[in-house]
């Protein structure tokens, strides 16, 4: 640690135990610009959020880690999200959850093998959509029409998706409503895909929602991760909300992987040694970049069985009082698949962590505050300034990462809105 490094933890030792707040302690004790000469502003203006999949937090973050990039390395330059849990089991709610604030139906919590048409009967006083199915009505909101109603731009950038061009299309992927989705397993290199396609609509949680799919914005703004390269060249071509889905190798989710790579948390880790750096190195987030690596959901080991098969118990912890939503029977409850058999003690996602990178933020900091998906997406509405909550992320209690009193996110300057005293 270099000589100015020592003199900063000592001081914030110091300030600390006078009883000053983290964020007051921060800004009190952070140069104008950080390494690199990124200049430090209150406001974040682009956010990128990278999701990987099913790991738990002592998985990814513990002493045996297999993504070292992501446990040690990111977390030195950023902050750790030390109580960031999912919102359900199995991947697809947890992404829905993201960009809408909805809860888990059976088909979304199933990962939806057929794209059902979702059939309501309405909203709750929650804004939860009643009913069933996979593919929500238009009357159901997401980020994406927050930000278009503001003039704000978003895009969301899946890798691999169009590879095969038979199986999904290279914008907008998905398959035909109420038909078998295509996307549930990777496709193999072969010589009409030469790469490959490891794409998974599930991963894509846009093209779950009418108002995108049956808009040209779905075309424009769910792309290839490719694009993404281009669009960095320059902050105004970097859209205001990056969301990055890599493919079933490169999130970790499958292990080994049908190219030939390692899979899980060994390819995680490569991916976002790739992307990170790239992303951090871009004129968007050097101006006013926010950077988020979470997970979807956390996991457990497959137990064998006596008789075949294999036992999985999710404890389903959650935080932030979270609900269960109106479309999911009571808790506790069991699956079978084949001869496995799942069993799912409450309906939370259990606990992940997530790490933060930013100007704006204090650098090698944890914060215990329990965060979730739905505190996710409350964070982007407070960051773009949009003042309604969409489902869940309305919550009353729920803190977001930037909320001026209950969050310890330490900060280099107060937050948008809030005073020097709070944020």
């Amino acid at each position: 640690m270099s000589l100015d490094g020592v003199i900063e933890r000592r001081m914030l030792g110091a300030l600390r135990a006078l009883g000053l707040g983290a964020c007051l302690v921060a800004s009190m004790i952070a140069s104008p610009a950080s390494a690199g000469g990124v200049e430090h502003a209150s406001n974040i203006g682009h956010v990128f959020v990278i999701v990987l999949e099913n790991e738990s937090y002592g998985t990814t973050f513990g002493p045996d880690s297999k993504a070292p990039y992501l446990a040690t390395t990111l977390p030195k330059q950023g902050v750790m999200l030390d109580n960031y849990f999912g919102t359900a089991h199995f991947s697809l709610p947890n992404y829905i959850a993201m960009i809408s604030g909805q809860a888990a139906t059976p088909e979304t919590r199933d990962d939806c093998e057929v794209y059902l048409d979702f059939k309501s009967d309405g909203l709750d006083i929650d804004g939860q959509a009643r009913g069933h199915g996979c593919v929500y009505p238009s009357s159901v909101r997401t980020i994406a029409q927050q930000l278009e109603s503001r003039h704000k731009t978003w895009r969301a950038y899946m890798e691999d998706m169009g590879n095969d061009p038979k199986r999904e299309s290279a914008t907008c992927g998905h398959a035909p409503l109420n038909s078998p989705d295509p996307t549930q397993h990777a496709e193999g290199p072969s010589a009409l895909v030469p790469k490959g396609d490891q794409y998974a609509a599930r991963h894509d949680p846009f093209v779950y929602f009418h108002a995108i799919i049956d808009s040209p914005s779905c075309t424009k703004s769910v792309v290839n991760l490719n694009r993404l390269r281009a669009d960095l060249r320059s902050a105004r071509s970097t859209p205001d909300l990056s969301f990055i889905s890599p493919n079933l190798c490169h999130d970790g989710h499958d292990a080994p992987c049908k190219t030939g790579e390692p899979g899980g948390l060994v390819s995680a880790d490569r991916f976002l040694r790739e992307w990170v750096p790239r992303i951090m190195r871009s004129p968007a987030y050097r101006k006013d970049g926010l950077l988020i690596v979470l997970f979807d959901e956390g996991d457990v080991p497959e137990t064998p069985q006596a008789g075949g098969g294999t036992l999985q118990e999710y404890p389903g912890e959650r935080c932030c009082n979270q609900q269960k939503g109106p479309n999911l029977a009571d808790f506790p409850q069991v699956e079978h698949w084949d001869q496995d058999v799942v069993t799912f003690a409450d309906f939370g996602g259990d606990r992940t962590g997530a790490v933060l990178l930013s100007p704006m933020l204090v650098p090698g900091t944890i914060a215990r505050t329990p965060f979730s998906h739905y505190a996710l997406l409350k964070s982007l509405e407070h960051v773009f300034g949009i003042d309604e909550h969409l489902g869940y992320a309305a919550q009353p209690g729920l803190v977001d990462f930037f909320d001026c009193k209950a969050s310890d996110i330490p900060l280099r300057a107060p937050f948008r809105g809030c005073s020097d005293t709070e944020r």
